[in-house]
């Protein structure tokens, strides 16, 4: 996506689309858009007057200039009510833009405005990540009626140099989320565990700086990983384990190595402890935290942050059949800890505990994992904010705003040792779920903090917001992936390197 910086004021740039921010109630044009309409007569205040312009949320209105303008078109775009309009409402409002703009492609000007409520840098970032994220088709499977077309090019008017860079960085992690959506979406007999850890590769090839290997089955048994191994013995198709290192040239810390952890059950049926069947489509997006561990490492490496990275994905299918792991099972996992299995539905915790171990071995000082774990995350937050479990208070508050800062929005869960009890088991160090209908996701957390090491660690549980089944009814109105985690990580890095 090519993203410029317009030299001359709003009636010279050329563009299928000239697009500005509305507010609602429309009745007074904010500045960028009165300056606009200075040129086409007053024809926008005349509409807002009447009420056929209206700034409701993601709505659009397009106007046909008649040659008043160099532009095409002209879009308002609502951005809702005055004292909501936060960066979401900018980025809703852009992917109303890119909808409107779907049919016909090629570029998108977008007007600036400082007499709104957000700084223009924020503006900047928030619109480009509207127009790439909102344009984002899932369809590429189908071989008949597609009838999007792609936008080429997002000019902003009225840009100052940090709102410019903001815009192009935005637009870089943008485009490496809808990687991670392409992944998502992928169907289960296209992304097996060997094809995701090929996009892996692919990574790697169009970056000096990221390596990447993938262990496969004996491997991952000879490191003692009793717990991965078990998940992936059902499945025809070898798991593997993806390590992915990311050495910038100049780290800004030499002390600090980020440990990145992503889940990636490329279908998950339940196993013996089988889901049933309605939904179960939609199992091929239990892949969504690795996928996000993947993409982010190669945004970090085309944004060139001076951060020491190393991407750990445990990917596998949970399958049954006759080599299936069983409830009642005992696992020893690779740190020496014993595990009953008392529910094959609960697998995840289970590759993510070998790959937390793991990404400590390989250096990793702080670790965050991503996964999409818990139903019980979707009943308590829905589809708009993951939840973040962490033994590090000061962790846990720069993975929150990191979150915050971009759009992917978290939330701070609690966790203790009273939660451990819920895990205990009569036979073994642990049991992988509980029967009781209780603290769902902080009791996977618990598990999972008996593998994340020394250091600071934080679990991301993602599971309502990496795979939608409807629409989010904002930027993200599309059904399947995301691409969640890939914009928070990159940020987090981005702030870690700070220091």
């Amino acid at each position: 996506m090519e993203i410029d910086v317009a030299s001359g004021g709003a009636t010279e740039v050329e563009a299928q689309f000239l697009a500005f921010g509305l507010p609602e109630p429309a009745t007074e044009l904010p500045r960028a858009a009165a300056e606009l309409d200075g040129a086409l007569g007053g024809l926008l205040a005349r509409l807002a007057q009447s009420g056929d312009l209206r700034g409701e949320a993601g709505g659009t209105h397009t106007l046909h200039p008649q040659g008043a303008v160099r532009a095409e078109r002209v879009v308002s775009a609502g951005l809702g009510k005055t004292d909501r309009i936060d960066a979401d409402a900018f980025r809703t409002a852009a992917a109303g833009v890119a909808r409107s703009a779907a049919r016909i492609g090629g570029s998108v000007a977008w007007l600036l405005d400082p007499s709104l409520p957000l700084a223009l840098d924020e503006q900047a970032r928030a619109v480009v990540d509207g127009l790439v994220l909102g344009g984002y088709d899932p369809g590429r499977w189908k071989t008949r009626d597609r009838k999007t077309k792609p936008l080429e090019r997002i000019v902003l008017v009225g840009a100052d140099d940090a709102a410019a860079a903001a815009a192009r960085r935005a637009g870089t992690v943008a485009e490496w989320t809808n990687r991670a959506r392409d992944l998502a979406n992928r169907p289960p007999n296209d992304l097996t565990p060997e094809r995701l850890a090929e996009r892996a590769n692919e990574v790697a090839a169009g970056s000096p700086t990221v390596t990447t290997e993938a262990l496969g089955r004996e491997q991952i048994e000879e490191l003692g990983m009793g717990s991965f191994a078990a998940v992936a013995r059902g499945s025809h198709n070898p798991p593997r384990l993806i390590v992915m290192r990311y050495e910038p040239s100049q780290p800004a810390r030499s002390d600090v190595v980020l440990g990145l952890v992503g889940k990636a059950i490329t279908f998950d049926t339940g196993g013996i402890s089988l889901k049933p069947a309605n939904g179960m489509d939609e199992m091929k997006g239990d892949m969504c935290g690795g996928a996000a561990v993947v993409e982010a490492i190669g945004a970090m490496a085309e944004l060139g942050v001076p951060i020491r990275a190393v991407g750990v994905v445990a990917s596998t299918e949970n399958m049954p059949g006759g080599a299936a792991y069983k409830p009642g099972d005992i696992l020893t996992a690779a740190n020496g800890k014993t595990i009953e299995i008392t529910n094959t539905d609960a697998e995840g915790r289970l590759v993510l505990a070998d790959a937390l171990w793991y990404a400590r071995e390989q250096g990793a000082t702080h670790v965050a994992d991503l996964a999409t774990l818990t139903g019980a995350i979707v009943v308590a937050t829905g589809d708009f904010h993951a939840g973040v479990f962490a033994n590090d208070s000061a962790w846990e508050k720069l993975i929150v705003e990191s979150g915050e800062a971009v759009g992917d929005h978290i939330w701070a869960w609690p966790m203790g040792p009273r939660y451990r009890r819920y895990v205990d088991s009569v036979y073994a160090d642990m049991k992988n779920s509980s029967t009781l209908r209780e603290a769902g996701p902080i009791l996977a957390a618990e598990f999972l903090r008996e593998f994340a090491g020394e250091g600071p660690w934080a679990h991301l549980d993602i599971a309502g917001t990496a795979f939608l089944s409807r629409s989010r009814g904002d930027y993200l109105w599309q059904v399947g992936g995301t691409g969640y985690g890939v914009r928070l990580l990159v940020e987090l890095a981005t702030r870690l390197a700070a220091g």
